[in-house]
């Protein structure tokens, strides 16, 4: 997790080291009760994401997500101080 100050921007940036996202699931995880692995027994609802795409785009901001597989992934989040 970082947090760092970019020109006129705050970026608040959360990465890992997992499996990563395949392409066809990147855009759909910022959908509400998305889920990429269904098979999962425990835990997420996929409401996570969702969540805080909307309360990032209340206040103005972005949020982009990047991910390889076997890589992991990386989830930016860009607002105005």
């Amino acid at each position: 997790i970082t947090l760092k100050k970019q020109d006129d921007y705050v970026l608040f940036q959360v990465k890992d080291q997992g499996y990563g996202i395949s392409p066809e699931h990147q855009q759909r995880v910022f959908e509400r009760f998305y889920r990429v692995d269904k098979g999962r027994l425990d835990g997420g609802t996929g409401l996570g994401l969702a969540i805080v795409k909307h309360i990032v785009l209340k206040y103005d901001g972005k949020i982009d997500l990047k991910s390889s597989l076997s890589k992991g992934t990386t989830i930016t989040i860009t607002l105005k101080p």
